[in-house]
């Protein structure tokens, strides 16, 4: 059984644009305070950027940083997480709290490169964390208790909203969440250019599609109404509406976008079972 996670103290390993994302939220909200963070970077510039922007310790040695706090937040890519795991792997304790956000790399992969019995709860989180808008996934590995779980929703609180599961549904949570932002800027993309196309400019288009977008996705929200009923809102018999959505179906977009999702969760697969081939 692990050890109770002693502290507030948060390492970030990693200073990229995510991890940076998270420290200004937590900063911003009050979750954490500048003396309760440290992050690792790469470079001394990028560490010198971080402290002078957000007032947090930084620095290059990711085994210090690990010394130094009680939850361990990694944000290296999935490639580098080997090298960084053997790099803080002695300085881990059951009395430390593991938190990955390597897409596609599996708790059971990090709990095999770290100290027994060390918790790990793993994370599938998306691009709108920038905006505190992040729609956030855990999933606890082997030694991840109640404790380990409610320390990782509190950080990924104030920057979104968490939900809990196993992590057998990670690889369907990335292709949805985690790649789903990517969807919708296509969408609105396709749609600006549609703007453009019957003759308005590009930033009136803009401003039209972005706001309908987040005005429908409120509407969604905040109506608790299934999609089917608020697109009849909009679709009157023999309108503009139905034809366009007429047209969209013959086209075959609802299917094209069952087979991308499908497509990317399976590759999140081969992902997952790489990393694992390369440890046995």
């Amino acid at each position: 059984m692990s050890d109770q996670v002693k502290s507030r103290r948060t390492a970030f390993l990693g200073g990229g644009k995510m991890a940076e994302a998270l420290i200004s939220g937590l900063i911003r909200s009050g979750g954490r305070t500048p003396d309760e963070i440290i992050v690792t970077c790469r470079r001394d510039e990028r560490a010198r950027e971080l402290a002078g922007t957000y007032g947090v310790k930084a620095t290059l040695d990711n085994g210090d940083a690990t010394q130094w706090a009680d939850v361990l937040v990694l944000m290296a890519k999935p490639q580098d997480m080997e090298v960084l795991l053997e790099q803080i792997r002695e300085n881990l304790t059951t009395a430390d709290l593991v938190i990955t956000f390597a897409a596609g790399v599996r708790t059971s992969f990090i709990e095999k490169h770290v100290p027994d019995d060390v918790p790990v709860v793993r994370v599938m989180s998306n691009v709108p964390v920038m905006v505190d808008e992040a729609m956030s996934v855990i999933a606890a590995g082997s030694h991840a208790g109640e404790q380990h779980m409610a320390i990782t929703e509190e950080l990924l609180g104030y920057v979104g909203k968490v939900l809990r599961l196993k992590e057998t549904h990670l690889d369907a949570v990335t292709a949805t969440s985690g790649s789903g932002p990517a969807y919708f800027f296509l969408l609105a993309e396709a749609m600006i250019e549609a703007c453009i196309l019957l003759g308005l400019s590009r930033d009136v288009a803009t401003e039209l599609i972005v706001q309908t977008m987040l005005g429908s996705a409120k509407m969604l929200r905040d109506t608790g109404k299934h999609p089917v009923e608020l697109r009849e809102m909009v679709t009157s018999p023999g309108g503009t509406t139905i034809e366009a959505i007429r047209r969209l179906e013959e086209a075959g977009v609802r299917a094209a976008f069952l087979n991308a999702i499908d497509a990317a969760k399976k590759r999140s697969e081969e992902l997952a079972r790489g990393g694992d081939d390369e440890e046995g």
